[in-house]
């Protein structure tokens, strides 16, 4: 099996430079059908070369992410969650809001990693194709600014419509340079902010969407929100029922529920592929939208729509730190942020 260089860096990255596996640690490396086995084989004998012990896992397709995979989801799969070091998790949907994930949390054993990949290019780009140090100093750097920014104001807009507000709330996830807390973590290259979710106003205007499945939108959609999504309005007319079901079952009080996430994505070594959600929230300027109850509170999580909103502007207070998709943050944060590189060799 051909395996590039720069897949290679990847699982190097990944493996040692993120999560620095150490000798004698168990990995569970969970995939699907839709995973391509040069991608698992990658990782896995990355993992063999740091001291690590692999356990590869491959199931079919989960028809919904979170808890509402939790009866598609073997027992065996169950018992190797609680009982790992570090969870590799490139199915998608994933298991993140989950049983078995919640399980692994409760445990306070695994170290999870939400990669959601299927593509070994995807995979290359993310963790191969950029600095790797240089992107995580950016990322550490920009979940401080955003920390310390809690209780300011935020706004962001796009050409399509979207002209938000919103209350900054405290940070929900803390990047960490080097993983090596139990826990979840997830792919650098973004930066969540979190509302409180009272104070979202306005409209947001999203051109993708994941729900029951993850597409490019044929037309985008309008979501109005006054605290709580009011409406929406737009899509396709096979997008509306989807997205419909999707809000009212990740609200869990029969109406359309909160936004609970908002992003910013940097990722230099990125590209929009339509395909891999995972790295088209990570394309600069892209903000992904969480919708529905909270994953940190009881019963959230279990189908959570996200929607993309590309080339925004953003506002943290009286600070732009994107126009029009392109990162203007001034002092440190635009050093960091200029540091980085993408990498082709």
């Amino acid at each position: 099996m051909f395996t590039s260089k720069r897949l290679l860096r990847a699982a190097d990255n990944l493996v040692n430079r993120h999560f620095a596996v150490g000798d004698g640690e168990s990995v569970l490396i969970t995939a699907d059908t839709a995973t391509e086995a040069a991608l698992i084989q990658a990782v896995a004998d990355t993992v063999i070369g740091a001291g690590g012990k692999p356990l590869v896992a491959v199931a079919p397709q989960l028809p919904y992410q979170g808890g509402l995979s939790d009866p598609y989801v073997s027992d065996s799969l169950k018992a190797a969650a609680v009982a790992c070091d570090v969870w590799f998790d490139f199915c998608f949907p994933y298991h993140a809001g989950s049983g078995a994930h919640s399980a692994a949390m409760d445990a306070n054993r695994c170290r999870y990693a939400l990669l959601a990949l299927a593509e070994a290019e995807s995979f290359e780009r993310l963790y191969g194709c950029v600095d790797f140090p240089a992107m995580m100093n950016f990322n550490v750097a920009l979940a401080e600014f955003f920390a310390e920014a809690a209780g300011q104001q935020v706004r962001f807009t796009c050409p399509k419509g979207t002209d938000v507000t919103l209350t900054l709330d405290k940070l929900k996830m803390i990047r960490q340079r080097v993983c090596q807390s139990p826990g979840m973590h997830s792919v650098p290259g973004t930066q969540s902010f979190y509302p409180v979710m009272e104070s979202v106003k306005g409209r947001i205007v999203i051109q993708a969407l994941f729900d029951e499945y993850y597409r490019v939108l044929r037309q985008p959609i309008a979501i109005e929100v006054n605290g709580k999504i009011g409406s929406f309005s737009g899509g396709g007319t096979e997008d509306r029922p989807s997205f419909g079901r999707a809000l009212h079952r990740a609200s869990g009080q029969g109406d359309l529920g909160f936004f609970v996430h908002f992003t910013l994505g940097f990722h230099p070594g990125t590209k929009l592929t339509q395909r891999q959600f995972i790295e088209d929230i990570r394309v600069p300027g892209s903000n992904a939208i969480g919708m529905g109850l909270p994953w940190w509170e009881p019963g959230g999580g279990e189908n959570h729509p996200d929607g993309i909103v590309l080339d925004q502007s953003l506002w943290v207070g009286d600070v732009q730190l994107v126009k029009d998709g392109d990162f203007v943050g001034p002092g440190r944060l635009g050093t960091l942020y200029a540091a980085m590189s993408r990498r082709l060799d």
